[in-house]
C-alpha cells in the first residue's frame, strides 16, 4: 500500500519516491512541499561526523555519505515512480535537518540536529563541560547548491562562527575552509534536538508571532551532562534573519525526568490549524496539544 500525492491510497505503482537510503543513524526522511509542488526530502546522515566511532578516529575525505546522505533532496509532488539518486540533491551538508517550512516570501527553512561526542573522541580538545555546550543547534535557511557544513565544520554558539571539526584537523577554534560555508539564521542550545519546525502564518496569535518560528525541542540524550530541551521555543524573524533571541513558549513535558525513557512526554511535532492554533505532538506518550490564543478582557 501506499499513498498518493492528492492523499488517495494505491498500490505499489503509486509510489512517488522509492530507494531512499535507509540503516545507520537517522533513517526518518522529513518532508514537505511548497505551493509549486516541489517535494523537499530530508536525509540524515548514518555517522556523527563521517568517520569511525573510535576516539581520534580522522574523517573520511572524501565523505562518500554525501552522495547519498546528511542533504535535501528534490523531487516533484505530483509524480509516482521516482527513484532516489545523488542527482537530485538540491543542498547538501545538513546532518540532519528535521524541521522544514517555508516563509510567506518562499525561503525555505530547516532546523538542524548538531553533531555529538566531542568530548567522548577528542578529550584533549574539549573538555566535559565544553563537550555540554557544543555544537549549537541551527535553524538555516536552505539555498539550491549550498553547503551546510556537515562533517567538515560544526557551529559554535560562543565564538559565533563555524570551526573546523577535529575530525579534519581543527582544535576547537580553527575555521579554515569551513569559512565558506552557509552560516544559520539563529542558534540553540547543544543536544536539545530540534525534531519540528514550523513558521507562524496564521493570524490567532499576536502579531509578535507573525512569521516567527516555533521549534519543538526532543530533549538530549547526552547521558554524562546536564539534559535540556523538552520544550517548545518561538524563534522571532523578520525578512530572512532573526529577530532577537529565542523565547521558551512551552515548558514542562517531561516532569521530573530530562531523560529518553523516563520523560513523560517528549515534543516531537508542530502544527499550525487553520484558525491560527499551534498544536504539539509527544512521541512518548502519544499526546496531542492544542494551544490557542484568548484575549483577556478587563
Amino acid at each position: 500500500m501506499s499513498f498518493r500525492p492528492d492523499g488517495s491510497v494505491g498500490g505499489q505503482g503509486d509510489i512517488v519516491v522509492d530507494g531512499l537510503p535507509v540503516g545507520g543513524a537517522h533513517p526518518v526522511h522529513p518532508f514537505t512541499i511548497d505551493d509549486r509542488g516541489r517535494l523537499f526530502i530530508a536525509i540524515g546522515s548514518c555517522t556523527d561526523a563521517c568517520a569511525e566511532p573510535n576516539p581520534h578516529a580522522p574523517g573520511k575525505n572524501p565523505c562518500e555519505e554525501l552522495a547519498t546522505r546528511a542533504g535535501i533532496w528534490l523531487y516533484d509532488a505530483n509524480r509516482t515512480g521516482q527513484h532516489f539518486s545523488p542527482k537530485e540533491r538540491y543542498a547538501t551538508g545538513t546532518r540532519n535537518a528535521e524541521g522544514l517550512d517555508f516563509d510567506r516570501a518562499g525561503r525555505f527553512y530547516a532546523t538542524q540536529h548538531g553533531r555529538g561526542h566531542l568530548h567522548e573522541k577528542w578529550p584533549e580538545l574539549y573538555t566535559q563541560q565544553r563537550g555540554f555546550e557544543l555544537p549549537a543547534e541551527e535553524l538555516t535557511i536552505i539555498k539550491r547548491g549550498a553547503s551546510y557544513g556537515w562533517p567538515w565544520s560544526y557551529f559554535d554558539g560562543a565564538l559565533g562562527k563555524r570551526v573546523l571539526a577535529p575530525e579534519y584537523g581543527g582544535d576547537g577554534k580553527k575555521v579554515g575552509a569551513c569559512a565558506r560555508e552557509e552560516e544559520p539564521v539563529a542558534v540553540f542550545s547543544a543536544h536539545w534536538a530540534p525534531n519540528d519546525m514550523k513558521l507562524y502564518k496564521g493570524s490567532s496569535f499576536p502579531e509578535a508571532y507573525h512569521g516567527g518560528a516555533f521549534i519543538a525541542f526532543h530533549g538530549s540524550f547526552n547521558p554524562a551532562g546536564p539534559r535540556g530541551g523538552y520544550n517548545v521555543v518561538f524563534q522571532p524573524l523578520k525578512n530572512g534573519a532573526a529577530a532577537g533571541h529565542f523565547q521558551v513558549f512551552a515548558e514542562g513535558f517531561a516532569g521530573g525526568q530530562k531523560e529518553p525513557g523516563r520523560a513523560a512526554h517528549r515534543p516531537s511535532g508542530i502544527a499550525v490549524g487553520p484558525d491560527g492554533a499551534l498544536y504539539i505532538n509527544d512521541d512518548e506518550a502519544g499526546r496531542v496539544w492544542r494551544v490557542v490564543y484568548k484575549k483577556e478582557h478587563r
